[in-house]
């Protein structure tokens, strides 16, 4: 068994070691966007951002997923013109979606930073989820296809969809469902009813509670998209980007 090495590193030493790495790692890819490619390949560039995925977050990881489908371009969520215009604007896309994936590693990396560093404030204790969720919730039916979902979620700009069954709310779909269940799955964007991929029951907290309340459910369900709900009434979504914004308000001027 290899020897146990101490290294004087602290956690938040390695998180902010992670963080610069991600952040270089996006800087890298800038060319790729700008079609103003250096020396270094496309291929190589994916090799290197995988090794870092699967370093920090693991290769069966949901990160690692989304890279390699983004990678390949098989991503439901490529809009409707991107598809049928022929494969440059596919290979735009995928690079796109190589960049979010990258974001989302780094955001993730930052709240778990700002957690850690703020953890003992007073601020952040205190604060509600009202305080903090959007009030943008975004619906769609069950018999919605994934095709359909993955252009509501691109035309207004948010990260999850509720699915309801045309009386009640049963469930959520999130971008990274999309992507990693139907791509993984083999399934026909065009056919496959959203429904197929969604994650119910649906897991929500009431506006008067804590927000370490909501960062300690979304921990323990894994989930990063929180329905937010009043006498049982959803009128609000809170996610990761949110808890990074509270974080940041709170920061010690």
């Amino acid at each position: 068994m290899p020897k146990r090495v101490r290294t004087g590193l602290t956690r938040s030493d390695i998180l902010d070691r992670y963080v610069e790495r991600f952040k270089q790692q996006l800087i890298k890819f800038q060319p790729f966007l700008s079609r103003k490619r250096g020396t270094a390949s496309l291929e190589d560039f994916d090799e290197s951002a995988e090794e870092l995925i699967a370093q920090v977050f693991g290769a069966a990881s949901d990160q690692s997923e989304a890279y390699f489908f983004a990678k390949t371009g098989e991503s439901a969520l490529l809009p409707e013109e991107a598809q049928e215009s022929g494969t440059h604007n596919i290979e735009r896309e995928s690079l796109q979606q190589r960049r979010q994936v990258l974001e989302s590693c780094l955001a993730d990396l930052e709240l778990r930073r700002r957690l850690q560093a703020t953890r003992k404030k007073k601020g952040i204790e205190t604060a509600l989820v009202e305080e903090y969720m959007s009030h943008d919730v975004r619906s769609i039916h069950r018999d919605a296809t994934i095709k359909q979902a993955g252009q509501l979620l691109q035309k207004h700009k948010v990260g999850s969809l509720i699915i309801d069954d045309g009386s009640r709310y049963i469930g959520i779909v999130t971008d990274s469902d999309l992507t990693r269940k139907a791509i993984a799955k083999g399934l026909d964007p065009n056919t496959t009813s959203v429904a197929t991929c969604m994650s119910r029951p649906l897991v929500t907290i009431e506006e008067d509670e804590l927000l370490s309340e909501a960062m300690s459910l979304m921990k323990k369900q894994s989930i990063r998209h929180l329905p937010v709900t009043a006498d049982a009434t959803i009128i609000g979504v809170l996610s990761v980007s949110d808890l990074l914004r509270a974080f940041e308000e709170q920061k010690t001027p």
